[in-house]
Order: C-alpha cells, then sequence, then structure tokens
C-alpha cells in the first residue's frame, strides 16, 4: 500500500479544506465535515518527513469503535463513516482547549515532574513519585489548542478567568472528560491494557455540546500492558507502553524535540515499517478485532468514490 501523505479532492458541494498535522478536513456545503485521516505522523508538534502505511487506517477505525462505545455519555460529532480512512460529521465550534487526563505519571507530565516541577496546570502533585507510578486519582491537565505551534498547558482558573471557556460549560466537560476516562479505561482493562492518559476535544452545536475528533487511538492515548505493569514499576524498569511515545523517544535520541534548530532524523525504511507495525498491535490488542489491511493501491479513487457516494446520502 502507499501511505497517504496529503490529499487534494474537490467532493460536491465543497466549501472549504483545512490541513491540519494528521488530518485533511473538508467542509461540505458549510454544514458538514469529511475528515480524511491521512498517514501522516506528527511527534512535538512537528508533522515527520515520512507517511506511516496503515496509520490513517489504524486510527480511523479505533476512533470509530469508541466514539459509538461512549455515545451514552455524550454525543458526538459523526454522521458516516464512508471509507477505512474517512469519517463524515456535524460542524461543531470547537472549544479552544483540550481536555487532557492522566492516570499515571508518564510522558509530557513525568518530563515536566523530572525536571522538578510539582505543580501541572495548576494541580500540586505529591512529593516521591516515580515516572508511570500511578497517581492518587486521574487529573485533568488542559492544554490550549494551538492553530499553529505547540500547544500549552493551562489551568482550569485561567481558562476560566480569560473566558476561553464558560464555568457552566467547562464543569461540563470536566465531567465528560472524568466520564469517558472512566469508560476507556474499563474498556482497556477488557482487553489487558491500562489507560495511562488521552486527551479529549469537544465542540457545539448550539447549546448541545459534543465530542469531537478522535479518542482512545495511539495519537492521543498512551496504553500500557497490565500484565508486569507492577512488577515493572518495583524494579524501575520502563513499562511497556503501546503510544506514540516509543515514536517521541527515538526522535529525543537522535537529537531532536522539536525546538529550533533541531533537524528531523532520517526516517529509514526500517524504522517507518516498525512504526506500522506497532500502531496495527495497538489497534488489534485495543479492539480485539484483526487488524484487515486492504490492499487497494487506488486510495485516492477509493476514498474519493465511497465519501462522493456517502455525500448524496447526506
Amino acid at each position: 500500500m502507499t501511505a497517504i501523505k496529503e490529499t487534494n479532492f474537490s467532493f460536491p458541494k465543497q466549501t472549504g479544506f483545512y490541513k491540519g498535522k494528521v488530518r485533511d478536513v473538508y467542509t461540505i456545503d458549510n454544514r458538514l465535515m469529511a475528515m480524511v485521516v491521512t498517514d501522516r505522523i506528527s511527534a512535538f508538534d512537528v508533522v515527520l518527513q515520512e507517511a506511516i502505511p496503515y496509520k490513517g487506517q489504524v486510527l480511523n477505525q479505533i476512533a470509530a469503535k469508541f466514539l459509538s462505545a461512549t455515545a451514552d455519555i455524550v454525543p458526538n460529532w459523526v454522521l458516516d463513516i464512508p471509507d477505512e480512512m474517512v469519517t463524515i460529521g456535524r460542524i461543531c465550534e470547537p472549544f479552544k482547549v483540550e481536555m487532557v487526563i492522566r492516570g499515571y505519571l508518564a510522558g509530557h507530565a513525568w518530563r515536566e515532574y523530572n525536571a522538578g516541577k510539582r505543580s501541572i496546570c495548576g494541580i500540586t502533585l505529591p512529593e516521591g513519585l516515580n515516572e508511570n507510578d500511578r497517581l492518587p486519582e486521574p487529573i485533568i491537565t488542559p492544554t490550549t489548542k494551538a492553530a499553529v505551534g505547540h500547544d500549552e498547558d493551562i489551568s482550569r482558573e485561567d481558562i476560566l478567568s480569560k473566558g476561553i471557556v464558560s464555568l457552566a460549560d467547562y464543569k461540563q466537560l470536566e465531567a465528560f472528560t472524568y466520564a469517558l476516562y472512566q469508560r476507556g479505561t474499563e474498556m482497556a482493562a477488557e482487553r489487558g491494557l491500562i489507560l495511562v492518559d488521552t486527551k479529549y476535544e469537544f465542540g457545539k452545536v448550539g447549546d448541545e455540546i459534543y465530542l469531537i475528533d478522535e479518542i482512545h487511538t495511539p495519537d492521543s492515548s498512551r496504553y500500557f500492558y497490565a500484565e508486569g505493569y507492577l512488577e515493572r514499576q518495583r524494579l524501575g524498569e520502563p513499562q511497556k507502553q503501546l503510544s506514540k511515545e516509543f515514536v517521541r523517544k527515538w526522535l529525543i535520541e537522535n537529537g531532536f524535540q522539536g525546538k529550533d534548530g533541531q533537524k528531523v532524523p532520517e526516517m529509514t525504511p526500517e524504522i517507518i515499517n516498525a512504526i506500522s507495525a506497532r500502531y496495527i498491535e495497538l489497534y488489534e490488542r485495543i479492539t480485539g478485532d484483526q487488524f484487515v489491511k486492504n490492499p487497494d493501491s487506488e486510495v485516492l479513487k477509493r476514498i474519493e468514490t465511497n465519501v462522493t457516494i456517502a455525500l448524496e446520502k447526506l
């Protein structure tokens, strides 16, 4: 399969186009959006130079499963999934914050803690924690949603004082975030996994809040294998995990953290194939379904046909 790095469709009644880090979003008739999940991969808010085969399909299909499984908690934006790599849904006005929730001290939070910080997004963490320790209780550490560049940590207090989100809406976002994380944790446990941390994005149509974008994918979440977790912590060993963190660690080891003047290391075919395999492994582990590789070599033509047919019905 040829990895899809970019798209350039012209759908019926198309009224807009936006290229994100990973997704190409087509606005249809100013009321719908067709989100194509490409095979691009980003880390440290930088899109890497090579695309990863099957990554888009993995992300789109995992998100579809979990959005369906959480629709009883909060309505979501999805109306149709006409292709392995595409979701069509309603246009929502997004909140300008991402709701990051953490049950364990890992990734960015650990790097901040290890650097000596004991307050993250206004939340004080206890002394004596080690990397990947379970936190006393899950914490929400929001980030601003940057159109360009890095997302930034922000506290609940700053979100409210700056009027980024109203108090009533923010309380609802918090409630949804805790409930979604609890459901995700339960579903992960059924598959022998720990949902370490994740993020959710929300938007509004009128007065109603919707869950938007993707959830519980390796791009937005971190998973540990539950088996052996406690023993690895006791011995101070790295956790066996399924997430994008292994990509970040590979970049760090090769001198790149998204900072000015740093160069992205070469992505060899071996690295690309290894990343692809890890995404497929997570898909199969978290969903319990076998990943089916579509051998179609005309992927762009397939997507265009499937989306066009679906839009005729919407």
